[in-house]
Formats: C-alpha cells, structure tokens, sequence
C-alpha cells in the first residue's frame, strides 16, 4: 500500500468502479467526481454500487454504464446472514469478471473496502483515513483532511488520478418532471406556482429541530411550504402542517426519490436540518437555509457559497453525538432567527 501525489496510470482505465452505495447527501456528493472522472476518461466504461433504495438516484444517469444494487441493509440482519453470504460470493464472482482496471471507494467502511479487495482490479484508491481498517484492502491510498467538505474530499481521489478537478458539476440525470406530472395524487396540481421546500427530519435525532418551530416559521412565510420526507418523516410533517396556519402542505412518504428532486429543483428556496434533501438542493443550485447542531457544516454543510448556514457558536458543537440530553444546540435556534435570515434573503429579490 502506498500513497503518492499523482498515480501515473501506464494507460487511461477502460473500465472503472465507483464504490459508493450510500447514504443519500453522500451519493450526492460523489457526482462531482462521477463527471471530472468521465471528462477526464471518456471512454472508460463507469460501473457504480449503489444501495437498494438509492438506485433511482442514478437510475438511466448517461454518464454511468451499469449499476450495481446491493441490499446492504438485509445483509445486518443476522437472521439473513447464510442468503447474505451466498449474495456475496455471487456479487464477488460477477465483480471478479468484469476485470477492471481501476476501483475507488468513497464508502470506506470495511464492507466496501472488501468489495474493493474482491473485484481483483491492479488499482484499488480510497482514503488513507477509511474507517474500519478498510484501507488495507486498497493499493494506493489518498489523504484528504478532517475539515474538508466530502465534495472535495472526494475529489481529491480525482486529484490523485490526474484529473482536472477545477469544473465542479452536479451531474444529474434529467428531468422528471414528466414523472412528476403523472404523481400518483395528483401532486403537481397541488403545488403552487410559488413555493418554499421544507425537510424537518434527519436520519439523527439530535440533528432533528423543532416541527413545531418549521411550522411556526412556515406561518410567517410570504410563500407556501412544501414540506417533504420519508414514510417516516409522516408525522413530523404533520406536525408541521399543524403549526402552519394553512400555510405548508406535506408530500412526505407520497413522493419517489425522482418526484423529491423535482420537487425541490421548482422550489424558491429550501429549509432544511443537515440531511439528504439540504444536499440534493445545493446540488441543483437552490438556495439553502441550513440548521445545523451537532455537526460541522465545513464537512457535510450545503456545497456553494450562496447558502445559509443557521447556528449557533457553543463550546459543545459540533459534537457529532446521535444522542443529547438537552441538544442545546438546536433547542437555542429559535424560529425568528431562521426567519430574519430569509427576510435578508427575500428582501434582496
């Protein structure tokens, strides 16, 4: 295993892996080096694994030749582990025949580095930092920081493989808006010509503010809101409809992966905890107004300068703890604070 500033390949990859099955934000952030990879290699053929559940993301992407769905989740369960097993020597041995030239794992967990291992491809690249001992399954190894965001973390690996990395581009697929139309509901009749997105859930509690505060601030809102989410974002979005006087309307768990971006690619400006729908708006160029806790929005904050990060400077954040007694520091985010800040946004329209 070795480290260097440049890897001089001996040719340009014909075929290459792109490791990076989850977790929503974190596919998301990966698309910037999916294109400098395919502006730099065009004619490589780019093969990606994905988790079920993420695969509409990057379902019929132009820039990806073959995607690889992986059921991740069921391969936790103990229950499951002798299908689990015999799923992985199938994916092992498919792998293993593709015959890559070139492997990059931006998961670096130890279920990723092993799949990187498996495929027998001559370059393996992940980060020298990877979690859970997977960098020793790598060839070459690349080290990107601790305050870095994860989209030029990411891109550093494109660095190190002699990509041009200075066009930063969100690839992605396009629109489905035509999908939308057809929305089970009949959702898009049901949205304004106007109208601002809300995420009030997180995939951790403490990085979870109010509901009742998003529907307050909803309230003052001069725009409808939108408020979306998972199946189990359901009653989080009520609440917030609740405290809405009339003012927001939830989609969350009626809509596909595909109908939220469209969702959020139509909307005037986004409200949102750190979590997948803050990354899939910086992405499309949609203004953000980010509440952020207990992690650090220089790593996972919303990519671009034409956000707004809401926060507030205590000696205990960002901590990044799953669990708080108190989690002061989103109780200290009060609801006219994130409303002075789209008053200076809105006022300037």
């Amino acid at each position: 295993m070795m480290s260097e500033e440049v890897l001089k390949l001996k040719k340009p990859p014909h075929k290459i892996l792109i490791i990076k099955p989850s977790s929503l934000g974190d596919v998301v952030h990966s698309l910037p080096f999916l294109n400098v990879l395919k502006d730099n290699f065009p004619k490589a053929e780019i093969h990606w694994i994905i988790a079920k559940g993420l695969n509409e993301l990057l379902e019929g992407h132009p820039m990806i030749n073959k995607l690889w769905i992986i059921n991740k989740d069921a391969w936790k369960r103990i229950k499951s582990v002798r299908i689990t097993i015999k799923e992985l020597r199938a994916l092992f041995k498919s792998l293993k025949a593709e015959k890559y030239d070139l492997v990059v794992d931006l998961q670096g967990l130890l279920r990723s580095g092993i799949i990187a291992k498996a495929t027998g491809a001559p370059v393996r690249v992940g980060f020298k930092e990877a979690r859970e001992g997977s960098r020793f399954f790598y060839t070459h190894t690349v080290r990107s920081g601790k305050d870095v965001h994860a989209v030029d973390r990411n891109l550093e690996i494109a660095k190190f493989l002699g990509c041009d990395i200075s066009d930063i581009r969100f690839p992605f697929p396009l629109s489905f808006s035509r999908q939308l139309s057809a929305a089970s509901g009949g959702i898009s009749h049901q949205l304004h010509k106007e109208y601002a997105v809300m995420a009030p859930g997180a995939r951790w509690e403490t990085k979870r503010w109010h509901p009742e505060r998003f529907g307050k601030l909803a309230a003052m809102l001069p725009v409808n809101s939108v408020v979306v989410g998972g199946k189990s974002d359901i009653d989080t979005a009520d609440i917030v409809v609740k405290n809405s006087r009339s003012n927001a309307l939830s989609v969350a768990g009626k809509t596909t992966l595909r109908e939220l971006i469209e969702i959020i690619r139509n909307a005037r400006f986004v409200i949102t905890n750190d979590s997948g729908p803050m990354h899939i708006a910086a992405a499309l160029g949609v203004p953000v107004f980010a509440i952020f806790g207990p992690t650090n929005p220089m790593r996972t904050g919303p990519y671009g300068s034409s956000h707004v990060i809401i926060k507030k400077d205590l000696e205990c954040s960002p901590c990044y703890k799953k669990k708080c007694r108190n989690v002061q520091c989103m109780e200290e985010i009060k609801v006219n604070d994130v409303a002075e800040a789209i008053r200076a946004y809105c006022g300037d329209k």
